[in-house]
């Protein structure tokens, strides 16, 4: 009687659940320094890197970003590896413009959710938390929203899975959804780190709410549930134009966009039926 052979799993399905346990251990990371900020409301993480609390948001975000690029970076084309740091400077550039306009948008994650689409959930996700990092070298008060940002290009990239960017009219419907949930996780860091003071539009928002009686977290959480849900559609709109913007080869390029059809219209390579 033969002995039944042992099955050994193949290369590419060992690397693929290697990249699913860094792709968790980072979302782990990100998850559990947005729990730590909440948990300790850290007050002097306004100072930057001088203060433990900022050193210790910055050390978990960082660690979580790196873990997701690790995780995606066998499979990036390299026009991904080029798009990234102009997403990155693309947040950064107007998210600081529309900061100072007094506005109760952000206009701050077109980077990311365009990463999200091209390069998918995992990619989307690091390029928010890099985003936050970096940014968080002008402004410090926007690190402990790491994970909110991160949560947007996740969100972003699952949109892009569903099939939501193939038709239009979806767009804004996926980024007004994706904006409430984002509003709702990013509510406590708004209250308990910054008292509801991180921005000037919203601010305004805030304090109307807060003079009709409600809580400062129902107030900041009220807030966000208008703020957030109309600005998302706006940057998935944007990202949306941005990505059917580019020549077809470039982004039928990524594998996320052939594997899921992401956009609409055939590959360059498809012959014409």
């Amino acid at each position: 009687m033969s002995k039944p052979a042992l099955t050994v799993p193949a290369p590419g399905q060992a690397a693929g659940r290697s990249r699913r346990l860094l792709e968790i251990a980072g979302a782990a990371a990100i998850a559990a320094t947005y729990v730590f900020l909440v948990l300790t409301q850290p007050a002097d993480i306004a100072n930057g890197p001088a203060s433990f609390s900022a050193l210790v948001a910055l050390g978990g975000f960082l660690l979580g970003a790196v873990l997701l690029i690790i995780a995606v970076l066998p499979v990036l084309p390299t026009s991904t590896l080029v798009l990234i740091p102009v997403a990155l400077v693309l947040n950064v550039v107007l998210g600081q413009l529309m900061g100072s306009t007094g506005l109760p948008f952000y206009i701050d994650a077109i980077g990311t959710v365009l990463i999200g689409v091209l390069a998918g959930p995992a990619a989307g996700a690091a390029t928010g938390a890099l985003s936050s990092i970096v940014w968080s070298f002008f402004n410090p008060t926007v690190l402990p929203f790491a994970a909110g940002a991160a949560l947007i290009g996740f969100l972003a990239g699952m949109a892009a899975r569903w099939g939501l960017f193939r038709r239009f009219y979806f767009v804004p419907i996926a980024g007004f959804v994706t904006g409430i949930i984002a509003g709702v996780i990013s509510a406590p860091i708004a209250a308990f780190v910054f008292g509801g003071t991180s921005g000037l539009g919203t601010g305004a928002i805030v304090s109307a709410f807060r003079a009709m009686g409600d809580t400062l977290l129902a107030a900041i959480t009220k807030q966000a549930l208008i703020s957030d849900p109309m600005d998302k559609a706006i940057v998935f709109t944007i990202a949306a134009l941005l990505a059917y913007a580019l020549p077809r080869r470039t982004t039928f390029q990524f594998p996320f966009v052939r594997r899921f059809r992401v956009l609409a219209g055939k590959s360059p390579a498809a012959p014409d039926a």
